[in-house]
C-alpha cells in the first residue's frame, strides 16, 4: 500500500496556522440561574451591531443564565443560533468579528424553582407571567436602543406588557455601555 500526498492536503509538519492565544473573563454572577435581559455588542467588519435577548424559556419552565446563551448565540444548532444566523444573513461571517461583548444585567428574576409535589402545567403558571413581562422589557430596551440610533440586528415580537419601575431599573443598568438610552 502507499501513500501519496496532494498539493492541498495539511499534515502536522507542513500545516501553516493561524493560532493565537486569546482570553475570555466570565463574572461569577453570571452563571446564577434566572430572567435576565443581555444585550450582544458585535464589532463587525461593517462597524458595531447589537442584539438583545433574554432568559427564560418559552416553551419550558426554566430560565438559565446568562452565560448559557453565549455558546448556544454563536454555535451551530439552528434552534438556538440567532445571532450567527442574523450576522450570516447580514453578510457578516462570525469569525471575522474583531470582539463579542455581553453585557447582561439580572436576575431581574429568579427562576421559578419546581417542586417535586408541582407537575409541569403549574410550574407554567408560575414561570409564565414572569416570562411575558421579560418578553416586554426585552422589545422595549430593544427598540429604545434602535431609537437611541444603535443598529439593532434582531426585531423582538412582543406585545407584552412590562412593569414602569423593571423598565428603570433596566435603562438605567444599560445606559451604562449605552448612554444614549437616557438621553
Amino acid at each position: 500500500m502507499s501513500t501519496q500526498t496532494h498539493p492541498g492536503d495539511q499534515t502536522a509538519s507542513n500545516a501553516t496556522t493561524t493560532a493565537s492565544l486569546h482570553r475570555l473573563t466570565l463574572p461569577g454572577p453570571m452563571l446564577q440561574r434566572g430572567f435576565w435581559l443581555y444585550v450582544w455588542r458585535v464589532q463587525t467588519p461593517k462597524g458595531e451591531r447589537l442584539y438583545v435577548g433574554r432568559t427564560g424559556d418559552s416553551s419550558s419552565p426554566h430560565a438559565t443564565a446568562p452565560y448559557t446563551r453565549m455558546g448556544q448565540h454563536l454555535g451551530f444548532s439552528k434552534a438556538q443560533n440567532s445571532l450567527r444566523r442574523l450576522l450570516t444573513e447580514a453578510g457578516v461571517e462570525p469569525e471575522t468579528c474583531g470582539q463579542f461583548d455581553l453585557i447582561s444585567y439580572g436576575p431581574i428574576f429568579p427562576e421559578i424553582g419546581m417542586t417535586k409535589e408541582q407537575l409541569r402545567h403549574e410550574q407554567m403558571l408560575l414561570h409564565t407571567p414572569v416570562r411575558d413581562q421579560m418578553a416586554g422589557l426585552e422589545k422595549k430596551l430593544r427598540d429604545a436602543l434602535v431609537a437611541a440610533g444603535y443598529k439593532v440586528l434582531n426585531v423582538v415580537h412582543s406585545k407584552k406588557q412590562y412593569d414602569a419601575a423593571h423598565w428603570n431599573a433596566v435603562q438605567n443598568a444599560f445606559a451604562k455601555h449605552f448612554p444614549e438610552l437616557i438621553k
